[in-house]
């Protein structure tokens, strides 16, 4: 933003300009701030005033020219700042990181493996990922999904390049590597089905064409929108497409968080407890409305 003046008729007035790039066109918006002479620090009090109205006027403009503006509010965008701000001062005075990332990945490993049928609880989780210990009772294949899935979370971590195909394929071969070696980070080439859910997946033959779409957006739109925006339409086209035979959501929801914390907000954890809200949420989604998984990501960073 910035302060332009005018002169008319001998009198100076002054406007709060923004310019905007929608698509291949530039927009000027202008809030009025007041006229006659006025000093830099009484200009710079005002701007601090205004600044609100001009994004507000902004914001009303552009939402309704595309849909995907519509989804955050001006007010929920400042919080999400402040959020990424507040993470940011919260793993600079972390006495020991180590301990926020084991809490973290015990919780976000127990949970998404939850929602895909896994029997451990978050506790027994935490002792076969970073104590060794295999609680009695529990299936070779949850014990797999539990080091699979925080070795996953491990090279997330640790990638420092952006999303292409071959991410994706490692992330499904790291996942299904001790469950389902032979289908380990392949593209399916059979119909996949899904419990519960309001639509079928694409047939196989469409899948790499629609991986290589949704590449395509995100590599188009990842700096046009908010992160949260992006995240939440990838890691719902994701789970339609379903481009694997298994892990397909222990996938996606990893490429959410990856996404989020590549701009420096904090990973989320969709709780087992909610899955219904996320499971009616992505729903919503595949029917072409965004809003109520946009707006459950936004609920799960409001709650950090």
């Amino acid at each position: 933003m910035y302060i332009e003046s005018k002169t008319i008729n001998g009198r100076k007035y002054y406007y709060l300009v923004k310019d905007i790039r929608l698509g291949k066109q530039k927009k000027k918006f202008r809030t009025y701030l007041g006229k006659g002479d006025k000093s830099q620090k009484e200009l710079a009090s005002i701007k601090q005033e205004k600044a609100d109205i001009l994004l507000n006027k902004i914001h009303a403009y552009i939402k309704t020219k595309d849909y995907f503006y519509s989804l955050l509010s001006v007010e929920t965008i400042k919080k999400l700042d402040q959020i990424k701000q507040d993470y940011k001062t919260q793993l600079a005075r972390l006495y020991n990181k180590d301990d926020y990332y084991e809490w973290f990945i015990t919780k976000f490993t127990y949970n998404s493996n939850a929602i895909e049928g896994s029997t451990l609880t978050e506790k027994e989780t935490g002792l076969i990922l970073f104590d060794g210990i295999v609680p009695k009772g529990k299936s070779l294949r949850e014990i797999h999904e539990s080091e699979s899935h925080k070795k996953a979370f491990d090279f997330v971590l640790e990638y420092k390049k952006d999303i292409d195909l071959a991410f994706i394929l490692e992330l499904n071969k790291i996942i299904l590597s001790n469950i389902l070696p032979n289908d380990a980070g392949k593209i399916r080439k059979l119909q996949v089905y899904i419990r519960g859910a309001n639509f079928v997946p694409p047939p196989a033959k469409e899948v790499r064409r629609r991986l290589n779409a949704l590449l395509k957006w995100y590599d188009k739109n990842k700096r046009k929108y908010h992160p949260v925006i992006v995240a939440s339409y990838v890691h719902t086209e994701f789970e339609e497409i379903h481009p694997f035979i298994d892990g397909n959501g222990r996938v996606g929801r990893l490429l959410l968080n990856f996404i989020l914390m590549k701009k420096r907000l904090p990973p989320i954890d969709i709780k087992a407890s909610r899955r219904l809200d996320y499971y009616e949420s992505l729903d919503k989604a595949h029917q072409g409305n965004l809003r109520d998984f946009v707006k459950l990501v936004v609920n799960y960073l409001f709650e950090k």
